[in-house]
């Protein structure tokens, strides 16, 4: 993932607290002997004082044995995206046929280590984080080995321990263009009303200079 200056995270708190409220990404794991890598949509947790994100997969998923032959793996976010209107970028002193059309988005790439959870203890509270996370609020029963409703279940998951090695974190939003061209781009934004498009104006204009 190529990231300009411009387009990189002003703090580590930028791209961690995005990515507690995007919670769920692929993880890439290499493949075995030459084969194509697995790519596996999941929710995950991320715990920044940690350092780890947590997650799970049933035990029959057919990557665990290149995980465990190689358990350098990449968990990657992208969200907030838009599609961005050629005539939104052009300059001033252009035609607006003239503006060159692009992408804004927020993506994170966690390089992690992977570690695999079996031990029944550890992943009921493993999974227990994960609900929590997810369900502040409460609501399910605690998992816990040996007890209903889920601790017969524990035998058919493995946990997931991903220990942040490296952070690769880009958040596109026209950083290079003019405060003109930016103003008329969150204009544009604010007026077509996308599925995304009130998330991007917001890291736009959360990330323009005060």
């Amino acid at each position: 993932m190529l990231i300009h200056p411009w387009d990189g995270p002003r703090e580590d708190a930028e791209w961690q607290r995005w990515l507690d409220v995007h919670d769920f990404g692929q993880l890439v794991v290499n493949g075995l002997d030459g084969e194509p890598p697995h790519v596996q949509p999941l929710h995950f947790a991320y715990d920044a004082e940690r350092g780890e994100a947590v997650t799970h997969l049933a035990r029959p998923h057919p990557m665990w044995p290149a995980l465990l032959a190689n358990p350098e793996v990449v968990l990657s976010v992208v969200d907030d995206y838009v599609y961005v209107p050629g005539p939104w970028q052009a300059a001033p002193e252009q035609p607006p046929e003239h503006g060159v059309p692009t992408s804004f988005y927020a993506a994170v790439q966690l390089r992690c280590r992977a570690l695999v959870v079996d031990d029944p203890a550890e992943k009921a509270e493993l999974l227990d984080r994960q609900v929590g996370h997810f369900q502040p609020e409460g609501g399910s029963a605690e998992v816990a080995v040996g007890e209903a409703p889920y601790g017969r279940l524990l035998s058919g998951i493995r946990g997931l321990r991903l220990e942040v090695t490296g952070v690769r974190a880009k958040f596109k939003f026209g950083g290079s263009r003019s405060d003109e061209v930016q103003e008329r781009i969150a204009g544009k934004l604010a007026g077509r009303t996308g599925p995304r498009d009130a998330a991007a104006r917001e890291h736009m204009l959360r990330r323009r200079p005060a």
